[in-house]
């Protein structure tokens, strides 16, 4: 009789894995770039109903954790880039998503099933956190920093996000299982490419189903290995 592997793959499909960042950070407070190696990439490339995939529009999104902070990065590859030239002074930009971004919705609680947390950032370094609370959209004023490079010749973007974790829950449990999703955004007008890695299924384009959200889970830090004591020689 074969084994049914279905259910696993199923939920690996589903879920998020954070690494934890070993090591100190860069000069600039970004995970050092070796540290990513660490991290499981998250891959999708197709619509926010799981349909018409482009392969020249793949995200990829590992993630990376640290008691005070939690780490994105986001490697787009793109068509086109369309952005937005103004922003405030310190990179936050109002309706971001009328231009080309990547998203993360971050669900701390899943308790409260209508309450997340919503980063943005565009290609240029533009970005906006909100938080989301029943449809009602806060500032939240993380104190996030986000640093970016465009790749013209392979085509690709590359976003980073450090956000203290403060700003996501008031006490971290890295045993706790979070709620995910990411997204992106591309083209100047409508019929723009909406991607969600899991999808969330309705009629037009909406990012803010929390319900289809996936699973985040934190990668325990590695054990330390206690030195062994020697045993003290009775005939000295």
């Amino acid at each position: 009789m074969r084994k049914r592997f279905a259910p696993f793959s199923r939920t690996l499909r589903n879920t998020a894995l954070a690494a934890p960042l070993k090591g100190a950070l860069d000069a600039d407070g970004f995970a050092p770039a070796n540290a990513w190696r660490n991290a499981k990439p998250i891959l999708f490339d197709a619509d926010w109903q799981g349909k018409n995939r482009d392969p020249h529009r793949q995200t990829e999104v590992r993630l990376l954790w640290s008691p005070n902070f939690f780490y994105l990065k986001f490697v787009a590859r793109y068509r086109l880039i369309t952005v937005f030239n103004d922003a405030d002074p310190n990179g936050r930009r109002d309706k971001l998503w009328d231009r080309d971004v990547a998203e993360v919705f971050l669900q701390p609680d899943p308790a409260q099933p209508r309450r997340y947390k919503e980063f943005e950032v565009s290609p240029n370094g533009f970005w906006i956190d909100l938080e989301i609370a029943d449809g009602a959209l806060q500032h939240l004023k993380s104190g996030l920093q986000s640093r970016v490079h465009i790749d013209e010749a392979k085509k690709t973007w590359t976003a980073e996000l450090t956000i203290p974790m403060k700003s996501l829950t008031q006490h971290f449990n890295p045993t706790a299982v979070w709620r995910i999703n990411f997204f992106r955004v591309e083209g100047p007008t409508e019929p723009r490419f909406y991607s969600s890695w899991q999808p969330t299924n309705t009629p037009q384009p909406n990012f803010h189903v929390p319900e289809q959200f996936g699973c985040l889970k934190f990668d325990p830090l590695p054990a330390v290995k206690q030195r062994k004591k020697k045993r003290s020689n009775p005939q000295q």
